[in-house]
């Protein structure tokens, strides 16, 4: 481990300093600063006492060409410590992390290499060890970099890291790795911006805690077609509630307030947000996703592309907090078909007009605009794999040429490259064109954006963690309380026939075991069949009488998850003469798409006629063998849902229906046993049948029938039960639709 040592300043920043790096402290008025380019000058850029702008400008004008190069990248996943194998491995002096004897907090031979030689200051961070090692590592990191070059700090990232651990109990006195809050959906669920923003509060503490300073969140997509399979990680599908979350989630992320601002809300408590993914990703044709080759076109069929910008135009960058909008942006893989003017159709990072003449010049976004990950990689014609490049719609250009593109189109960074050749070789192709002095503004334009989103959170002054803080603050009791009182409020109660909820302390209940069956992860791993228990029996125990036998039961608790039909594409379809193109399922029978367009919207890929079996169809056996066996006595589902589902094949044969979006057992638990009382609202429609979903356009919300149940209730946007019945409060008044179809 490095050692830190610090130098304080009377009304100013505390200065910290790796005794490795070979900075030192220079004074000028009385004051202390580092000298991170060690030329014994107090030049803008290292002056705390500068805005962030004006430093940012001193040192882009200050780099090279091959350091703006490399501050424009985004490395590829970084796991700590490195994986042993698969595409977030690494190795320490030519071997495995496992065989090296290496501590896990130290930096792999990759990282070393893409710091160093490719200057690269931006790092995606996945799986740490514990918040110990991730402490020590982003320590290890920066004392490396404070001694190359300008001493540019890394600004680390994260995708979003605050999901449930189902099984895991709920204790106010002990903390764990991270707080436990529902995932996105399940914070729309709540309907309730204020509970959000506190999420976002409490999530940047602990980012930056773990030396996270950039959220790559939140995804703000109005998920207007149903089938997406990024569904899960939205605000549901209305614009104005979309609005008001990601609005609040941004502004708990990035305003420091008291002792911890340090200049127009941003601070020591700050993490930068990405919000995604610009224009919006939720209009998919046929609900397919564009992380595959098979979904790379967003369709329009209702003319209502404007609808998708509301939750960036009107929330991201309209805060209510001094920082103003979010500070970075994150286009789609998506081509957003026939939407350029031009005629032009690549993806949205690639397009000009989305870019340029929208996002930088109509709604005057001045922030940092970051690909997603891998779009200038080359593809390898396989439809359905996740870990390849997308470069949707200039497939035919060299990877520099499509660096070149993106740099024209006004993006400013690109997520999952870790090698600045090709943006060096990007930059020669634009002097050949434009010249060397347009080429160079231009660079400096994005090294400035960059540099102010690192200045302002107080990087440059002192990048090092107490790894004692560390540990107290990352999933401290305070922080876990606030998440499991969120996630109670997430959950949604959608029947509760005959008041069969909540159930009495002393009742017996069957909870029948869940056939979980093999399938494959977003990565193409295989995940072996399992018969398994599908919630903590142990806290069961804790709450009812539990039995084996349906005939002792008062009533049965069958715990499932929606239907998983795959991602809209099937190599055995195309082995025999087919296109490839299947139906998207949100039913658990086998579908036959009868109702699907005889023609697709963007290229030949229609599936009508043909049909999809789900991977999971087992969960409404069970639902169905259970109804059977407890000879009518009451059956409650709880449902764990990543969209909406076509929930007619079995509401009528249950008593009690919940709903959630990624919960501890305990805050189910909750509800069912009364402790709590549900007060979700459903973010989204919940589809009669599949006709509906077939004939809904993709880029419109609530445009679905919705589901009636048996006693009558129907299962629209903002639809939700208590004890009492249908909730009528504040927030359906706010946000609730009238005329839905």
């Amino acid at each position: 481990m490095k050692l830190i040592k610090y130098t304080s300043n009377p009304n100013g920043p505390t200065l910290g300093l790796s005794t490795t790096s070979g900075v030192e402290i220079i004074y000028q008025d009385g004051l202390a600063f580092k000298d991170l380019n060690k030329s014994g000058k107090l030049e803008k850029y290292k002056d705390w006492r500068l805005s962030p702008k004006e430093r940012a400008k001193d040192l882009a004008s200050k780099m090279s060409l091959e350091q703006i190069a490399g501050l424009m990248l985004y490395s590829s996943h970084q796991s700590v410590p490195a994986a042993d194998r698969g595409f977030r491995s690494g190795t320490y002096g030519g071997r495995s992390f496992a065989e090296s004897g290496a501590k896990p907090w130290e930096l792999s031979d990759q990282q070393i290499e893409f710091l160093k030689n490719d200057h690269l200051r931006h790092v995606l961070v996945t799986s740490v060890e514990t918040p110990e090692i991730a402490a020590k590592w982003n320590n290890e990191m920066q004392a490396f970099v404070e001694g190359v070059g300008f001493g540019i700090p890394v600004n680390n990232s994260s995708d979003p890291r605050h999901s449930s651990d189902s099984s895991k109990e709920f204790n106010e006195g002990a903390g764990g790795h991270i707080s436990m809050w529902p995932e996105p959906l399940g914070l729309a669920a709540t309907f309730d911006p204020e509970a959000v923003k506190k999420f976002g509060e409490i999530a940047a503490r602990e980012y930056r805690a773990l030396g996270i300073t950039t959220a790559l969140s939140p995804q703000v997509d109005i998920a207007t077609d149903p089938r997406w399979f990024r569904f899960n990680g939205t605000f549901g599908e209305d614009a104005k509630l979309s609005a008001d979350i990601g609005r609040a989630y941004i502004d708990g992320f990035q305003t420091s307030d008291g002792d911890a601002e340090i200049a127009e809300g941003w601070g020591y408590h700050s993490v930068n947000a990405m919000v995604k993914h610009w224009p919006g990703g939720g209009s998919g044709e046929a609900g397919r996703d564009a992380h595959y080759g098979a979904g790379k076109y967003a369709v329009y069929p209702g003319d209502n592309f404007d609808e998708h910008l509301i939750p960036f135009t009107e929330g991201a960058f309209k805060l209510e907090g001094k920082t103003g909008k979010a500070s970075a942006v994150m286009p789609y893989y998506t081509i957003s078909y026939n939407q350029d003017p031009s005629g032009e159709n690549v993806g949205n990072s690639y397009n000009k007009y989305i870019i340029h003449d929208l996002l930088r010049n109509k709604y005057n976004y001045d922030g940092v605009v970051c690909t997603d990950w891998n779009i200038t990689h080359d593809f390898s014609g396989k439809m359905d794999v996740f870990i390849d490049g997308k470069p949707w719609g200039v497939e035919e250009l060299t990877v520099a040429e499509r660096h070149y593109k993106l740099i024209m189109a006004g993006v400013d960074q690109f997520g999952g490259n870790n090698e600045m050749e090709p943006i060096l070789e990007a930059y020669r192709i634009g002097v050949k064109e434009h010249g060397e002095a347009f080429m160079r503004e231009r660079m400096e334009q994005s090294a400035v954006r960059l540099l102010i989103n690192i200045f302002r959170l107080g990087l440059f002054e002192n990048p090092y963690l107490d790894v004692g803080e560390t540990v107290a603050t990352v999933g401290c009791p305070e922080f876990m309380e606030a998440g499991f009182k969120v996630q109670l409020k997430s959950v949604v109660l959608l029947k509760n026939q005959n008041q069969v909820l909540p159930l009495k302390p002393q009742t017996t209940v069957y909870v029948p075991k869940r056939l979980y069956p093999e399938r494959k992860d977003w990565f193409g791993n295989s995940i072996p069949e399992r018969l398994d228990s599908p919630v903590n029996m142990d806290l069961v125990h804790r709450y009812f009488k539990v039995t084996e036998n349906p005939e002792e039961a008062d009533c049965a608790l069958v715990f499932i998850s929606g239907p998983d039909s795959g991602i809209g594409y099937s190599n055995e379809d195309a082995a025999v003469g087919g296109n490839g193109f299947v139906p998207i399922s949100l039913q658990y029978r086998p579908y036959e798409a009868k109702f699907a367009r005889e023609q697709s919207l963007a290229s030949d890929r229609s599936y009508k006629g043909k049909t999809i079996r789900t991977t999971n169809e087992c969960d409404l056996d069970l639902i169905l063998n259970t109804k059977e066996l407890m000879k009518g006595k009451p059956v409650i589902v709880s449902l764990l849902l990543t969209n909406p589902i076509v929930v007619s094949e079995f509401e009528s044969q249950v008593d009690g229906l919940l709903v959630n979006f990624g919960v501890q057992d305990q805050a189910l638990l909750d509800i069912i046993s009364g402790k709590a009382e549900p007060t979700g609202l459903l973010p989204f429609q919940m589809p009669a049948n599949m006709q509906t979903v077939e004939q809904q356009f993709e880029d419109v919300a609530h445009d679905m029938q919705c589901h009636t149940d048996a006693v009558g209730h129907v299962y629209d946007f903002a639809y939700g039960l208590n004890w009492d019945g249908p909730i009528e409060d504040e927030r359906t008044k706010k946000y609730k639709k009238t005329g839905s179809k």
